[in-house]
């Protein structure tokens, strides 16, 4: 082939040999690459899948450790407690190391859900303290409550979706504590509707559930402390239900006291 005049067309030439040689390197470097995504997606399924089997293998260790710690002696409980301990180290190890590893779809979802609350939360928090201090309308009062009716059947949406993907939003911490939780609604319900009774018969039934709310509160930091636990909101929904008990317990009793020095007054009078 004869070389071409000198002008565009050699110009043009001269730079599509340049991209060619280009190319061929362009094609080497995707080649290593391809080959070192496949090592690197080989490593990935093998430290997921080791991940999980650990990580069944400790929720059964568990299991065996809870049954049997009852029956052991004393001596043989404090290596049980410490093997606890290392089997919650160990998990939060897995945790870091799932990290670092590919997240599925299901978990993005989950990551796009978190933010969506965190986000409309805030969103929350401003127009409410808007409509608290600075405006006094009834548009901007519906509008909040309307707000809020659609963020919480959004919620509900997306939990199932997160439901069909896998996740568990009502894991195994909630079904321990969901029966309790269930009775004790009934009974605060049902005690409601006897606050019109004399403060007498009340008493009785206002300590039984100021101390079912103490109740409640043990038996979640009781679950905050199982291997199984993974939610930091067990322990932290623990903190309201103490809270209430001492609130309301010790209230009821500096209301008792009132009554029957306001009583003793009136009577010295007579």
């Amino acid at each position: 082939m004869q070389p071409p005049p000198p002008g565009p067309l050699s110009d043009c030439l001269r730079d599509w040999e340049d991209l060619q040689h280009d190319f061929q390197g362009i094609q080497e470097t995707h080649r290593l690459y391809r080959l070192k995504l496949e090592e690197l997606t080989k490593l990935q399924n093998n430290c997921t899948s080791s991940i999980t089997r650990q990580k069944k293998r400790l929720q059964e260790l568990a299991l065996v450790l809870k049954k049997c710690k009852p029956s052991l002696p004393s001596e043989a409980k404090e290596a049980a407690q410490e093997l606890e301990n290392q089997m919650k180290e160990r998990q939060g190890l897995f945790f870091d190391m799932e990290a670092y590893l590919p997240k599925k779809n299901g978990f993005a979802y989950k990551d796009e859900y978190e933010k969506f609350k965190l986000y409309i939360t805030i969103i929350l928090i401003l127009i409410s303290f808007t409509c608290r201090f600075l405006l006094n309308s009834r548009v901007t009062d519906a509008a909040f409550n309307f707000l809020l009716v659609w963020y919480y059947c959004t919620l509900t949406i997306r939990e199932s979706i997160l439901i069909n993907n896998g996740s568990r939003p009502d894991g195994p911490m909630y079904q321990k504590f969901r029966n309790q939780f269930l009775s004790f609604s009934m009974y605060q319900k049902g005690f409601q509707s006897w606050m019109w009774r004399g403060l007498t018969f009340l008493l009785p039934f206002l300590f039984f559930g100021h101390f079912w709310q103490l109740f409640n509160a043990l038996t979640l930091f009781n679950l905050a402390r199982d291997p199984q636990c993974k939610e930091w909101q067990v322990l932290m929904c623990g903190f309201p239900f103490l809270l209430l008990f001492l609130g309301n317990f010790f209230t009821t009793l500096r209301v008792v006291h009132q009554k029957l020095h306001s009583q003793q007054h009136r009577s010295k009078k007579e």
